[in-house]
């Protein structure tokens, strides 16, 4: 089996967006990815990379490293996302009542809700004074 690696470094700001959807896009182009998993992976990379943009070091900044894996047998992709922000694992967040009306549901939670709705596999680990979240998509 062989897997390639691509990784990006970038500073953990809102407006670096666009760079890291170009980045992981090019990566699932070369395979062949089927334009509805590329928008499923696409729309859960901006809902991490704007909470670790957002959160992970307010109110100072840092940077973020997105790494991109492709394997094959069966052809899957992995992205992960690591910072040295505050430790924080979305995976622990309550899923919100999606039954709710909007305005009757609290603030916050949706974007981590559609990441694991829309990955196989969404792992958090916080290891070397990093955060660590992996998320992985069968293609």
């Amino acid at each position: 089996m062989r897997s390639e690696i691509h990784e990006l470094e970038t500073p953990a700001e809102t407006g670096k967006l666009p760079v890291v959807l170009a980045f992981i896009e090019q990566h699932l182009e070369e395979i062949g990815c089927p334009p509805k998993v590329q928008l499923q992976i696409a729309v859960a990379a901006e809902e991490i990379f704007v909470n670790i943009a957002s959160y992970a070091y307010a109110p100072v900044s840092g940077n973020a490293t997105v790494r991109v894996v492709v394997s094959e047998d069966p052809v899957a992709v992995t992205i992960t996302f690591m910072d040295g922000g505050k430790p924080f694992d979305p995976t622990k967040r309550d899923d919100p009542d999606v039954t709710l009306a909007a305005e009757e549901r609290g603030i916050g939670g949706l974007g981590i809700y559609m990441t694991k709705r829309f990955m196989d596999d969404v792992k958090y680990e916080y290891k070397g004074g990093k955060n660590i979240l992996t998320l992985v998509k069968r293609v």
